[in-house]
């Protein structure tokens, strides 16, 4: 299966915001979607066994420095990429020790800890994408961070329900017990005062990301960082559409409709055209 393939797939927001790239960008960028999606699927698979993923992860480590017999074709474009750019391979070992994670670790007592994993996951994801989308201001790099812990904790508080299906909780520990909200009860999916008080916590956190990065992104790279400004609207919306239904993350999955998905696009590539700045709310 080609890059391609595995984007169209996917069904993903990241792949939206590919419209505003030029052909060839939106060719690279699709290559490094495509192995952070295999790489994922490698870590949440049902089919193999712990021992297995380790091994295939492994495997990716080996394929992003040099060829293997019977590689995937991917693994070809993705050094020929990290080649074209100069990307960082630490990076992409990144992105694998994080899903990578997700094989021994079910809990996170703190946020601190809890950040290292959304480095991983996001952060790094964003400072590889910045390469390839093209900047010129250092501080793009800090955008690329504060963008990225901003998407995954919003992914965090819209997968609360799925992730306890899953036996897992990011939410960090310390933040139930601020809010007089014990695990069993997070457990049990009991939807209450203490609940709603941590969730509103969560989000206020992830606004705060939001409002950094769009504080962060230097003028001279906003059309540059179109993709990543699209994806930051539509996250902004998701994030607003769960707060404005008081988090009913145990009974709903959340998501925008294709109409309002596009509405944001749009926005946001008149804003690219006229090159106005990154908007700080919802």
């Amino acid at each position: 299966m080609n890059a391609t393939t595995i984007t169209r797939q996917s069904k993903s927001n990241l792949a939206l915001a590919f419209i505003s790239l030029g052909r060839e960008r939106k060719r690279d960028i699709t290559v490094f979607y495509a192995f952070c999606r295999v790489i994922d699927d490698i870590a949440d698979s049902a089919e193999f066994k712990p021992e297995e993923k380790r091994m295939r992860l492994a495997k990716w480590r080996q394929m992003l420095r040099t060829d293997a017999p019977g590689e995937p074709l991917l693994a070809q474009d993705v050094r020929r990429l990290i080649d074209k750019y100069s990307l960082p391979i630490g990076m992409f070992e990144e992105i694998i020790a994080g899903v990578e994670m997700d094989l021994s670790i079910r809990r996170y007592a703190t946020f601190e800890e809890l950040r290292v994993y959304c480095y991983r996951v996001a952060c790094a994801v964003g400072l590889v994408s910045i390469e390839i989308f093209g900047y010129h201001n250092p501080r793009c790099k800090q955008y690329a961070i504060e963008l990225g812990l901003a998407l995954q904790m919003t992914n965090i508080i819209r997968d609360v329900g799925k992730d306890l299906e899953d036996g897992r909780i990011y939410l960090p520990l310390e933040d139930l017990t601020r809010f007089n909200y014990s695990e069993p009860e997070l457990q049990s999916r009991q939807y209450n005062e203490g609940f709603l008080h941590l969730m509103e916590f969560e989000a206020a956190r992830a606004r705060e990301f939001f409002a950094r990065a769009a504080a962060t992104l230097p003028p001279e790279d906003r059309r540059a960082m179109t993709p990543a400004e699209i994806m930051a609207s539509i996250y902004r919306g998701l994030l607003r559409e769960i707060e404005l239904d008081k988090f009913r993350v145990f009974e709903k999955e959340y998501r925008l409709s294709n109409l309002e998905k596009a509405g944001r696009i749009a926005t946001q590539l008149l804003k690219s055209f006229l090159n106005l700045p990154a908007r700080t709310s919802v």
